[in-house]
């Protein structure tokens, strides 16, 4: 039911689904561009509509009652950035807990133009020993789509270097806002 809702949702949104790589039961997902707010929604909408669920990362101060149970439903997991916790460590141990799980992360980290990718998506990849899957959302096509499948060697900046380069093509919500690698 749900699937066929965000097929719908997206259709008529003006979003199709691009090329899908199979499913890989425990992943880091990342996402890019991420400029707008918009792009959660198309990303969420699209993984439903192909049948898959995925969790992500949000700040702890929005899981109050209403909202809570809405993020929960939907894969929320909270993260109290006051804390002095990792997240990669306590994302290692989900990985390492359940049998299926897939974590979408932006690592550009803000929806405002970002010079450098944040780090932690490839640092949980690493940690938790899973890939991470490419995922675009190009609004000059208007298309979600499975770029590629990444293995994190360990050289992180080579390696982000390489995961960012297969954005280059790709059309943010807001252009000026998304830094293309040279």
């Amino acid at each position: 039911m749900k699937k066929k809702i965000s097929q719908f949702v997206l259709k008529l949104m003006g979003w199709k689904i691009g090329n899908v790589t199979p499913e890989i039961p425990k992943c880091v997902i990342a996402v890019a561009p991420h400029t707008s707010n918009m792009d959660f929604i198309i990303g969420k909408l699209a993984y439903t509509a192909i049948g898959r669920n995925t969790n992500f990362l949000i700040k702890k101060g929005w899981f109050v009652f209403p909202f809570n149970i809405f993020f929960n439903s939907i894969g929320g997991i909270p993260v109290d950035r006051d804390r002095k916790t990792s997240i990669t460590d306590k994302m290692a141990v989900e990985f390492e807990n359940r049998k299926k799980f897939q974590l979408a992360l932006t690592p550009e980290g803000t929806r405002k133009r970002a010079n450098k990718w944040k780090k932690g998506f490839y640092f949980i990849a690493l940690k938790a020993k899973v890939p991470i899957a490419l995922v675009a959302l190009d609004y000059g096509t208007k298309t979600v789509s499975f770029l590629d499948t990444f293995y994190p060697t360990g050289d992180v900046d080579g390696d982000i270097k390489i995961i960012r380069s297969k954005y280059n093509h790709i059309e943010a919500r807001h252009p000026n806002q998304f830094v293309k690698t040279v």
